[in-house]
C-alpha cells in the first residue's frame, strides 16, 4: 500500500519487550516505547491497541521465546526430575548471563508490578505463572512420590526462579545465583529421594 509505512510486527515487539524488560511496565511510557520501537504513538495504538495489549503481547512473545527452552531443558531428562530442574536452572543462569538481554526476567518484573497493572494484565502474568509452575510439575511427576509434595515442589522451583531474577537485578554476582541454584537442586533431589 503506497503511503502507508511497514514495519516488522515481530521487531516492534521484541523492542517493547526489552523497554518493559529493563523498565517495568510503569516506566515504559508511550514516548519511550515509541522511541524504542520506531512506530509513532498513533502506530502502537494502531497495531497494538494501547500500552497495555503492547504489554500482554510482549508478555506472551517473552514467554514463547523462554518456555520454549524451559520446556526443553525440563524434558531432556524423563526419568530423571533432579536433573531436568537442574537443566531449567541452567537455561535461567543462561539468559540472567546474556549481555544482550536486559538483567532478570520480565515475568519477574511483571508481577513486582502488579498493583499498577490493570486487572487483566496482573491476571496474565499470573497465568504465565501458573503456565511456569504447570511445566515444572510435569517435569517432577512421579507416580510413586506424593503429589501434593511434587506440587509444593514445583511452587517452590518456580519461586527459586523468580528469585534469581530478583537477585541479578540487584546486583548479585554468578558465583552467589550458582550457590542459590546449587541448593535449590539439592533440596529438590532430597525431596524426591525415595525413603529409607
Amino acid at each position: 500500500m503506497s503511503g502507508r509505512k511497514q514495519f516488522d510486527v515481530d521487531e516492534a515487539l521484541d523492542k517493547a519487550m526489552a523497554v518493559f524488560w529493563q523498565r517495568g511496565y510503569a516506566d515504559a511510557s508511550l514516548g519511550v516505547l515509541g522511541t524504542a520501537t520506531g512506530l509513532g504513538r498513533g502506530s502502537l495504538y494502531g497495531a497494538f491497541g494501547g500500552k497495555d495489549e503492547l504489554f500482554r503481547r510482549a508478555l506472551d512473545r517473552y514467554s514463547a521465546t523462554y518456555g520454549a527452552r524451559y520446556e526443553d531443558a525440563l524434558t531432556a531428562h524423563p526419568g530423571d526430575p533432579a536433573r531436568a530442574v537442574e537443566a531449567f536452572f541452567g537455561v535461567i543462569l543462561a539468559r540472567i548471563n546474556d549481555p544482550a538481554v536486559p538483567e532478570g526476567c520480565l515475568i519477574a518484573q511483571a508481577a513486582a508490578q502488579s498493583a499498577v497493572l490493570t486487572p487483566e494484565s496482573a491476571a496474565h502474568v499470573r497465568r504465565l505463572l501458573d503456565i511456569q509452575q504447570a511445566r515444572v510439575r510435569a517435569a517432577l511427576d512421579d507416580p510413586h512420590a506424593d503429589p501434593s509434595m511434587l506440587d509444593d515442589l514445583a511452587v517452590y522451583v518456580v519461586a527459586i526462579n523468580q528469585s534469581l531474577a530478583v537477585l541479578s537485578r540487584a546486583g548479585a554476582s554468578d558465583r552467589e545465583l550458582r550457590t542459590v541454584v546449587r541448593f535449590a537442586c539439592e533440596t529438590v533431589a532430597s525431596r524426591l529421594a525415595p525413603a529409607g
